[in-house]
């Protein structure tokens, strides 16, 4: 009796150093070779999915997206780093649960996952021809070029690429020298945002400073108001003391004696 191919139901993932997520086992041992194998989170895919609403106004394909990824969904927690994940029948794009997404690259060439960065690539390169007036056409061939460069570097510095990496340096492709008109209007309104706080910072010291000022020149003049009040009493007392004496000198005086 033939034994019967292995199927892919599950799989155990590991999270690396770098924050994503790396498949550590499959039941699918066959096909699949678990060496820097990677898979998309939840969080990762939704990211995505925000990237790619850039490409829909060029005919973007969701049938290539959902055929370039296998959906799974958690089963249970192993430990602190450790996903036990099971297949999943819910649509990445439709479903409301929280899925994983594990990138077909049984064939790397020409299987549905090359087919999915293939096919994004030419509608971001696409994008930014109409976006930049580019002294000559930005191609494909110039985006994969600087694309591939990047991941030999990590090659040889011995980083596996992870597959979210991989489609999101396509995705936010942009040239040197150039921003795309929604990157520019988020860092202004990120410099705005902190313009605005050190405004109010400023205007808030500004404020306790006139109280401060106001507060003193208004002890100052009630210092000074108090000192006439209380000196007027004593000036009249030191006239009427001087008029007094003066009447007593004349009174000593000796009167001139008449011949």
């Amino acid at each position: 009796m033939a034994k019967a191919a292995p199927k892919l139901e599950w799989c155990v993932v590991r999270l690396g150093e770098d924050m994503n997520w790396w498949v550590e086992e499959i039941s699918d041992e066959v096909h699949w070779d678990v060496d820097g194998l990677s898979i998309v989170d939840p969080r990762q895919f939704s990211h995505i999915m925000d990237q790619i609403d850039l490409l829909r106004d060029y005919d973007f394909q969701d049938e290539i997206l959902e055929a370039a990824f296998y959906a799974f969904k958690i089963d249970k927690q192993l430990d602190k780093h450790r996903l036990r994940l099971v297949r999943s029948s819910a649509s990445l794009l439709e479903g409301d649960d929280m899925l994983f997404a594990l990138p077909d690259v049984i064939d790397e060439e020409k299987g549905p996952y090359a087919d999915f960065l293939d096919h994004i690539t030419r509608l971001r390169v696409r994008m930014l021809n109409d976006s930049f007036e580019f002294e000559q056409k930005l191609t494909i061939e110039d985006l994969e070029e600087e694309i591939r460069e990047e991941q030999n570097n990590d090659f040889l510095e011995g980083r596996a690429v992870h597959v979210f990496s991989e489609s999101n340096s396509i995705l936010e492709y942009v040239p040197a020298g150039y921003e795309l008109d929604s990157e520019e209007a988020e860092e202004k309104s990120k410099e705005e945002e902190i313009e605005d706080e050190f405004l109010d910072i400023d205007e808030e010291e500004d404020e306790k400073i006139e109280e401060d000022e106001t507060m003193k020149w208004d002890e100052d003049e009630d210092e000074e108001e108090g000192d006439d009040e209380e000196g007027g009493p004593d000036d009249e007392e030191s006239e009427e003391s001087l008029d007094d004496l003066e009447d007593d000198e004349e009174e000593e005086r000796p009167r001139a004696r008449k011949r």
